[in-house]
């Protein structure tokens, strides 16, 4: 005998269904609001006097030179500059964290050889190394990139040390029953247990790797955002000086979304 059951969809369900979806839309809206009260208030005190033009300029003024700058192409030159620096510096900083951490992380020679110098070097405000830098590398291109390295090497290193050793050991002797080689273990059971953890480290180099490229550009720079920034400070240029700050944050923010979204695809497993 079978039996059969019929669902009633009564309005007052279907209303909640409504309420429910509204829900989410209804937030993403109220995360606006704030903003963009921001900006008006700003707009009214600049129109109004109260926010010289020298000090701080209005939001529209500031996007006629945003629109300006893209028009004659100079924005695009200095963004496509510091994502090359910021990129470049990035991939010798992670290098360099990450070979160190295996090393640091899966042996306790390695520990005790590379943790103690990781650790005093850690500890050194890296923006206090710039004058060393450009009496060690000159002013070019070198020292902005050792810079940037630097911010991106420490939090990924010791993100990436804490990740491996929270491996159970459990893990660990399962693997060598199963007769994998050291490799086979790095590869199958460190890496993607540790994988959470650096990537939380990787979104904290990312950070300050765009906070050292501030830096790094507007002290010895012919060319990128922080240059436009220095020139547009020379000449009182407000504007051109929020815009450049504002690509910034975007970019920052962009890089910031990228691992977020390669958190979610490498992590599902978690779910």
């Amino acid at each position: 005998m079978s039996t059969s059951q019929t669902v009633v969809v009564t309005p007052t369900t279907d209303r909640r269904d409504r309420d429910t979806r509204r829900g989410p839309r209804l937030s993403s809206l109220r995360r606006w609001v704030s903003p963009v009260a921001i900006i008006a208030t700003w707009q009214v005190l600049s129109t109004t006097g109260v926010l010289a033009e020298d000090t701080l300029a209005a939001p529209t003024t500031i996007f006629a030179g945003a629109v300006e700058l893209a028009r004659t192409g100079e924005l695009q030159s200095a963004t496509l500059v510091s994502l090359q620096r910021v990129g470049l510096g990035f991939v010798i900083g992670a290098s360099v964290a990450l070979v160190l951490a295996v090393v640091a992380g899966l042996s306790r020679i390695g520990d005790d050889a590379v943790d103690p110098p990781m650790q005093m070097l850690r500890t050194l405000p890296h923006f206090g190394l710039i004058p060393l830098f450009i009496l060690w590398m000159g002013i070019g291109e070198a020292p902005k990139l050792a810079l940037i390295a630097m911010g991106v090497c420490f939090p990924l290193y010791l993100n990436t040390v804490a990740g491996i050793r929270s491996v159970e050991a459990k893990m660990h002797e399962a693997a060598r029953s199963m007769g994998l080689s050291w490799s086979q273990r790095l590869r199958h059971v460190v890496l993607p247990s540790a994988l959470p953890q650096v990537l939380v480290g990787l979104r904290q180099a990312l950070g300050i790797a765009w906070l050292s490229l501030i830096v790094a550009e507007t002290i010895s720079a012919g060319d990128g955002l922080g240059y436009l920034i220095n020139r547009a400070r020379e000449f009182s240029q407000t504007d051109v000086i929020v815009v450049g700050l504002a690509v910034y944050s975007l970019l920052g923010l962009l890089t910031d979304a990228i691992v977020r979204l390669l958190e979610r695809k490498a992590l599902t497993w978690r779910a």
